[in-house]
């Protein structure tokens, strides 16, 4: 159904915890996928770590999920700071969109209450407002979250999610990071539609073609 994807992150492993299970069902589909990371997080690594590591550890989970590298894009804007660049990441955004043309956009849900996922949200939408959009869960940072849409995961994709997260030794100690946490929530969105795992997006653009 969808050629080509995009996978808008406002920092490094933010698609992997969004959408990772959907990537992984999409690339096995043979869908071509794009992910774009807007921040490496640099102020945010933990004292005695490279500060160059979480875009070591980004690069090593998209691999795992199955994106080809020259798919990856990174920018390099300031974490927690996404709101004084949103002019600057619009304009890069519409680059994107006429250099891509993708078929569906992952981004942060419209209730996403973290600043640079806000910013993402809302410089995304302006840009893609003439392709289906789906906004990825963040229970941690969603006061709510509306379940319109689903995709039905297979046990081999929640896999495939748990171990290209595990590629991010630095944010272990995250309580949200734990294989446990991902895996039940795949099964929670998975029992409100009658299937083993799933995840949950809000529809926040749909364009049938």
């Amino acid at each position: 159904m969808f050629k080509k994807v995009l996978i808008l992150a406002p920092h490094t492993d933010d698609g992997e915890f969004g959408c990772g299970g959907a990537i992984a069902k999409l690339i096995e589909g043979g869908a071509d996928l794009y992910y774009v990371a807007f921040s490496v997080c640099e102020k945010s690594v933990p004292e005695g770590l490279p500060k160059n590591i979480l875009e070591v550890e980004l690069k090593e989970a998209v691999n795992e999920l199955g994106i080809e590298e020259k798919n990856l894009i990174i920018y390099r804007f300031p974490v927690r700071e996404l709101p004084k660049y949103r002019q600057n990441i619009l304009e890069e955004l519409v680059k994107i969109k006429t250099s891509l043309s993708p078929d569906l956009v992952f981004m942060p849900s419209s209730k996403d209450i973290h600043q640079d996922h806000k910013t993402i949200y809302e410089e995304g939408l302006r840009a893609f407002k003439t392709t289906s959009i789906l906004g990825y869960e963040f229970p941690w940072n969603n006061l709510t979250f509306s379940t319109t849409g689903f995709i039905y995961l297979s046990q081999s994709h929640i896999r495939k999610k748990v171990s290209a997260l595990k590629k991010y030794k630095s944010q272990t100690h995250r309580h949200y990071a734990k294989e446990e946490f991902i895996t039940s929530m795949a099964i929670s969105r998975g029992v409100q539609i009658g299937v083993e795992y799933a995840e949950a997006f809000e529809v926040i653009r749909w364009v049938i073609k």
